[in-house]
């Protein structure tokens, strides 16, 4: 990883943290892409101290359910005339409810609208450094549903423990990075999606009790988890794959809704739409 750029969303805690603290130690320029600094200081530090102050790291603040914030974010690394080899669009949450900033279901507008906005404003920076890799993390929880409701995800969250509305924002990161993977044939871009196993991270910090403890069972560490987003991104092996789903460092198949192609440029077309208007 050598001179090479990377963004993580999400980077100041979990899956995110351990994905940024070992790109940067592979010798990446990471960018860290999350909400608050003061949560973020503590990774900084972990990198600096564990690199011997080498490593380079730098924090853009990033809220992905304001899509104002993801507009200056864009621009805030912009700015820094860099070429982008590798975006990991990392951040979610989960059992939250209501709406954003921007006017979206809360889960889907944080996992899916923000990230497809962020993918967009940095996308010719992302050419330019081809080939380069743009990672989604999604979840196997995208099996709970076969569809998406276009007028639900403009509406405040309505079923009990937001989970189904996580299944949906799971299901479009999918659809994303696979109608991604068609747009950016031929330009040596490539994108993946993955499960990363079920893993005890803040995602889960909104979910109320007994879904908490049920969920929280047997889970993976951040450690174990980040395996499969780091293989994604670094990994030789996958270097001529681009659209695909993985698992535990292995192409697996992701649902049938997650494979149709009417459902993912459905979804495209709708996501463009709300960020030009949003």
């Amino acid at each position: 990883m050598n001179a090479k750029v990377a963004l993580v969303t999400g980077a100041n805690t979990g899956i995110g943290r351990v994905t940024a603290r070992e790109l940067a130690l592979q010798g990446a320029h990471v960018f860290l892409a999350c909400r608050s600094l003061q949560k973020t200081r503590p990774v900084l530090d972990e990198i600096a101290e564990q690199s011997g102050g080498k490593a380079k790291v730098s924090f853009l603040p990033l809220d992905l359910a304001d899509l104002d914030s993801v507009r200056k974010c864009a621009q805030g690394f912009l700015e820094q005339g860099l070429p982008l080899h590798l975006l990991i669009c990392n951040a979610g949450l989960a059992g939250a409810k209501g709406k954003t900033a921007s006017g979206f279901e809360l889960t889907f507008g944080t996992c899916h609208v923000g990230h497809f906005l962020l993918t967009q404003l940095l996308l010719d920076s992302i050419k330019r450094a081809a080939p380069a890799r743009i990672v989604v993390v999604a979840s196997k929880m995208h099996t709970g549903v076969n569809t998406i409701d276009f007028d639900a995800v403009r509406k405040p969250t309505r079923s009990f423990g937001a989970l189904k509305e996580y299944s949906v924002a799971k299901l479009a990161n999918i659809l994303f990075a696979k109608q991604l993977a068609r747009q950016l044939e031929g330009t040596g871009v490539n994108t993946y999606a993955l499960h990363p196993g079920v893993v005890a991270t803040d995602v889960w910090r909104f979910l109320h009790w007994p879904l908490d403890k049920w969920i929280k069972r047997s889970m993976l560490t951040p450690e174990e988890g980040a395996a499969t987003s780091l293989y994604c991104a670094t990994s030789d092996e996958v270097s001529e794959q681009s659209g695909l789903y993985y698992k535990k460092c292995q192409v697996i198949e992701p649902s049938a809704a997650a494979q149709d192609p009417a459902l993912a440029k459905q979804l495209w077309d709708a996501s463009q739409r709300w960020v030009q208007s949003g």
